[in-house]
């Protein structure tokens, strides 16, 4: 049974929890790998580059997003994608195991899951444009 008193609190933790990891993950690809090793590893993979940037911009406008309360609905549908691509372009052949070299596939799995719950879900109390459900 769900209560419904607490239950747009889980939303609001997974909401900000995921924002802040996106961006964090952002700015990784950002500051660290820098934007054309980014893309030079999106390349070294099989996919174009420009996958990388894309990637990128969805982490780290996304994540603010999210924080925020932005259209979460929304947000949280097209950050699947890059989830979906996580888990099978870049860590399927790590295996089922975060602690693997690579990274196992089931991290961004899960982290789709939870966008995709975060979907179903909503915004969660302090959003700052929530979308209305009609």
């Amino acid at each position: 049974m769900i209560d419904l008193k607490t239950a747009p609190y889980a939303a609001l933790l997974l909401r900000v929890t995921t924002g802040v990891l996106f961006l964090f993950h952002g700015l990784v690809k950002l500051f660290v790998f820098t934007p054309a090793g980014t893309a030079g590893f999106f390349e070294s993979i099989g996919l174009p580059g420009a996958l990388g940037y894309l990637t990128m911009i969805a982490e780290i406008g996304g994540g603010i997003a999210l924080i925020l309360g932005i259209a979460t609905r929304l947000v949280s549908a097209a950050l699947v994608f890059p989830l979906v691509g996580a888990a099978i372009f870049a860590h399927w052949g790590a295996g089922f195991n975060w602690s693997n070299a690579g990274g196992g596939w089931e991290y961004p799995a899960m982290w789709a899951l939870v966008q995709a719950s975060l979907v179903l879900l909503g915004d969660g109390p302090y959003a700052l444009y929530p979308l209305k459900r009609k």
